[in-house]
């Protein structure tokens, strides 16, 4: 009786300083280190690497904070309710409402995958579910400040943005719908903790959110600063001067690289050699369909799902992104 009533209290003690609270010192350190460690190796390339690093995240850690926000206020509170009501009972209507709904509904990438699964359990078709699933992360309010601060030379950078990503999610949306009976979706449910209250949820939510995000926030910015500073700039002439590979290139940097869509547009604007074209494919597929959303989605929903869904999303995006950039911008 002693030992179970006791260690409970210690066990939580010892967690009191783990993983997430790691994550977070590391992140600290690597923003406030990175203005010393290059002065002091004196490499004027490195200090180019950190100056952009550290200009990167400090410029995209706001609008994160917004966006994880909000996005664990509507995934708690509001989304999966007030989508049920406003969203049309026929599927094929429901679709662009779906996509419609991300802009006063928004979620992360992290948040739609299981915000979608909940949506379909609870009777929401999947192609509706998964429009929104495309729709949150990529047109919501954030996002799309977030794309006008970053690119202040290209006014219709965001608008662009939408416009593509909106259209993306309603494309893919009515190709599930003309696949229903054909696409395998398991859809398993998550395990939740039926005790905790709503402000334990949000709490919960919005420190898992930063905490992952903000880890491939810094691992972009790194990638993206290291592009800018190390790679020749006779190579990267060499690929943005191409408009095929370019596209292709951005597009596979967005897959691996898999950014929080708030903070993503910072990350772009620093690929300086690159078209606005080429930079539109990067926003527009990277909330769409990035390695760890590819992995969620092959958990909740089965591989056989998305060995289907994947390569339709990348290749929509690509294709609508494409097209968009090359009438607006």
């Amino acid at each position: 009786m002693t030992d179970s009533t006791t260690r409970p209290p210690r066990q939580a003690r010892r967690r009191a300083i783990g993983q997430p609270e790691i994550v977070a010192l590391g992140v600290l350190a690597v923003l406030l280190g990175g203005r010393w460690i290059a002065p002091l190796l004196d490499v004027p390339t490195l200090q180019t690497w950190s100056t952009i690093f550290v200009a990167i995240v400090i410029q995209s850690t706001p609008f994160l904070v917004a966006g994880v926000v909000l996005s664990a206020f509507i995934s708690i509170l509001l989304s999966e309710r007030v989508l049920q009501r406003v969203v049309p009972k026929r599927p094929s209507l429901g679709v662009p409402v779906a996509g419609m709904a991300g802009i006063g509904l928004p979620g992360c990438e992290c948040a739609a995958v299981p915000i979608a699964g909940s949506l379909m359990r609870r009777g929401v078709a999947p192609a509706v579910a998964l429009t929104f699933l495309l729709a949150a992360p990529a047109v919501n309010p954030v996002v799309l400040v977030a794309t006008a601060v970053a690119f202040p030379d290209t006014p219709l950078m965001w608008v662009a943005r939408f416009v593509a990503s909106f259209s993306t999610a309603v494309l893919v949306g009515w190709w599930v719908l003309s696949r229903t009976g054909r696409l395998p979706i398991m859809n398993r449910a998550p395990a939740l903790d039926a005790t905790a209250s709503k402000r334990e949820r949000f709490v919960a939510t919005v420190r898992h959110d930063f905490l992952h995000a903000s880890g491939f926030l810094v691992l972009g910015g790194m990638i993206a600063a290291a592009v800018n500073s190390f790679v020749p700039p006779a190579v990267l002439d060499t690929l943005a001067g191409q408009a095929l590979v370019g596209i292709v290139t951005m597009a596979f940097f967005a897959f691996i690289v898999a950014l929080c869509s708030e903070t993503d547009a910072f990350v772009a604007a620093s690929f300086t050699a690159f078209s606005d074209t080429a930079k539109l494919v990067f926003l527009v597929v990277g909330p769409a369909m990035d390695i760890k959303l590819a992995a969620m989605e092959a958990g909740t929903f089965g591989v056989p799902f998305a060995r289907q869904f994947v390569p339709v999303v990348i290749g929509t995006a690509m294709v609508v992104a494409s097209l968009v950039g090359w009438w607006l911008l």
